[in-house]
């Protein structure tokens, strides 16, 4: 296994405005998709994929670590989770082109309940009734910003609405990321993060172009430079945003994960002309509520268990 990095001294500050970048960098790379117009998914994840590989390669070329990077003992493993990371990804693209984007931001921030969910379900983790409570919670505050677009008493179209078709696949999207992100989490113990980014974007890049035969849609030259920025933005992001966990840790970090929804309502107000609902605010908020108690919930099971395995007396 090739070296890991150096640890970083920790500076919590720089971590915090590292990640504030990052989201805002994403939210450049959501506007350019979604300003890119309603193209085919798969081609929109090739350009997203292929492009953002080339910040990525830049970066490790200066770090020496070019070499290294595509060296890895599991390739299966990378290539499982690349392939769900996509499926979310086409899913999060389709549903980013019909949604106004403050909802499609919010919408995203399922994930961390589903993650608890998953975890109980799948993993068989123990999940207790604080975090029981709050992925319940959460999941009213997505229904609270989904319901306007589903439900069947309205005047609109109902559940055949592209809106709400949109919801569904945002939804889809997240419970597939976080099927995604467990597989990260599992990468994570013997692989770099750079190892994993860059057969992530690898695997992304190939099913997109395979997605060619199925039609792709002509584009202007406009589009073009949209989708390819997009690419390279999140690339820059991706980047930024692994910094920020180097140089602090996840619970001063995470938080800042939310600001994605300030910036998407300043954004879709003053380029698409998207004004966020009642329903989106006040479900946004419930959800941000309840991915924030997770969050500081799993920072104190993380203390409790170093405290633990302290006093716990060595074996043998």
């Amino acid at each position: 296994m090739p070296a890991l990095p150096k640890a970083v001294v920790p500076q919590p500050l720089t971590g915090i405005l590292l990640k504030v970048s990052s989201v805002a960098v994403f939210v450049s790379m959501q506007t350019f998709i979604k300003a890119a117009g309603q193209l085919p998914p798969g081609q929109i994840v090739f350009f997203r994929s292929f492009f953002a590989m080339l910040p990525i390669i830049v970066m490790l070329a200066y770090r020496r670590e070019l070499a290294s990077a595509f060296r890895t003992e599991r390739p299966g493993a990378h290539v499982f989770r690349g392939l769900i990371g996509v499926s979310s990804m086409i899913l999060g693209f389709f549903a980013l082109t019909r949604l106004p984007l403050p909802e499609a931001i919010m919408l995203n921030y399922a994930q961390p309940l589903l993650v608890v969910l998953i975890s109980a379900a799948v993993l068989g983790e123990t999940v207790r009734i604080f975090r029981w409570s709050a992925v319940f919670v959460g999941l009213v505050g997505v229904l609270i910003i989904s319901w306007p677009k589903l439900t069947l008493f309205t005047t609109g179209e109902g559940f055949g609405s592209a809106e709400a078709v949109g919801v569904v696949a945002a939804l889809v999207a997240a419970a597939i990321s976080a099927v995604a992100l467990l597989q990260v989490r599992s990468l994570v113990a013997t692989e770099r993060s750079s190892t994993v980014v860059m057969w992530f974007s690898m695997t992304a890049s190939v099913v997109g172009l395979c997605t060619l035969p199925f039609g792709w849609a002509p584009m202007t030259t406009a589009q073009v430079i949209l989708l390819i920025g997009a690419g390279i933005a999140g690339g820059v992001a991706q980047i930024l945003m692994t910094e920020a966990y180097r140089h602090a840790s996840v619970a001063t970090v995470a938080p800042f994960e939310y600001t994605s929804i300030l910036i998407g309502m300043v954004v879709g107000y003053w380029v698409f002309s998207d004004l966020p609902t009642t329903h989106t605010l006040v479900g946004g908020a419930i959800v941000v509520g309840s991915g924030l108690f997770i969050i500081w919930r799993e920072q104190r099971l993380g203390i409790e268990r170093a405290r633990a395995s302290k006093v716990v007396p060595p074996q043998g």
